[in-house]
């Protein structure tokens, strides 16, 4: 029925120069280094490098036919969201990205599905953005976990999760921005542990918070990177939901008890960590995920998958696509497919 990747990114080669598009920065930028090599800057700063695999649809094809996957998900790399802008501009930012990814994505239309950003420290603004970049094409929408202090739970993303749920919008939720210090600024640690406790707490905040009792059922959300922390640590936060309810949060219900609002994808590299994932939540609530097409992304796509011995076939399928299907509202002809697909 073919394979689904929900969690790849990309960068556009047209890259802008924002501060003549949008105004003053420092923005995010790109030194072109080469045909296939580039920087991703912040001002003066090196911030990533990068290679054509972010902006070229045949080199992403050629790495999804290696791999078997038949259909990816093309989402912002979170370092161009904006957040910290004035709406304004964050929203002119939200535009040319994805204008830019829908270009990249009408290459290979029935291979390559574009998830949009918005400029979600403003709700009107995040809402229009939305609606424009659905009307223009996108099936979904990225978000960052976090918008400087306000988590998931805070007025103005609970109420952009809420238009995303009336418009059916499939939503993204992506770490991105984790504190620094002396301590975390060695190993890439803002990486290998920030990221982590990053996604852990937002799934925390969506269920202390009260948004999974304000939001409809119908809303769809995946974490990426596993859900970071919180399948390891849920026996920690049930416990202090019945221990301490004078200090743990609103919910109407405790923690375990909604575990099936949500999904996460499976960049979780070992057997062992999928299996905490497909104990917990269970295996309809993880889509195959791998970060492409970065470092620290999986490669081959879906190997996690493949050497989980304690999987059913029907776990399996649901993991690699059946999951994804209906995150995505995709038809099983668009999955079974390559040539002719019509996304529904």
């Amino acid at each position: 029925m073919g394979t689904i990747d929900v969690h790849t990114h990309m960068v556009p080669r047209g890259w802008p120069d924002l501060t003549a598009e949008v105004g003053p920065g420092p923005w995010p930028q790109l030194r072109v280094d080469s045909e296939r090599e580039a920087m991703i800057m912040i001002g003066s700063s090196e911030f990533r490098r990068i290679d054509e695999r972010c902006w070229d649809a045949d080199a992403r094809i050629a790495d999804m036919d290696a791999d078997g996957v038949d259909i990816q998900v093309v989402s912002p790399t979170p370092v161009f969201f904006a957040y910290a802008k004035p709406a304004a501009e964050a929203a002119k930012v939200a535009r040319i990205f994805n204008d830019l990814t829908l270009e990249l994505c009408a290459a290979q239309p029935d291979r390559l599905i574009p998830f949009a950003q918005v400029p979600l420290q403003d709700t009107d603004a995040a809402c229009v953005e939305l609606d424009r970049a659905i009307a223009s094409g996108h099936v979904g929408v990225e978000i960052g976990n976090h918008v400087g202090d306000r988590d998931l739970d805070h007025e103005g993303i609970v109420t952009f999760l809420q238009h995303c749920a009336d418009r059916a919008v499939p939503v993204f939720v992506h770490p991105w921005d984790m504190p620094d210090s002396p301590r975390l600024d060695r190993w890439m640690a803002r990486w290998l542990t920030g990221m982590p406790a990053e996604t852990h707490l937002s799934i925390i905040a969506l269920i202390l918070g009260g948004v999974l009792d304000r939001v409809p059922d119908s809303l769809r959300l995946c974490f990426a990177h596993g859900g970071g922390s919180f399948a390891f640590w849920l026996g920690r936060l049930e416990n202090a939901w019945h221990k301490r309810p004078d200090a743990v949060g609103v919910s109407e219900r405790p923690p375990t008890e909604y575990l099936d609002r949500f999904s996460v994808d499976s960049v979780v590299f070992d057997p062992a960590a999928l299996r905490l994932l497909v104990d917990t939540l269970g295996a309809g609530q993880v889509m195959l995920g791998s970060d492409y097409p970065y470092p620290l992304g999986e490669r081959p796509v879906g190997a996690v998958i493949d050497r989980a011995e304690f999987l059913t076939e029907a776990q399996r399928e649901a993991i690699r696509h059946e999951n994804a299907r209906r995150f995505l509202s995709l038809s099983p002809s668009h999955i079974s497919s390559r040539e002719g697909s019509v996304r529904t």
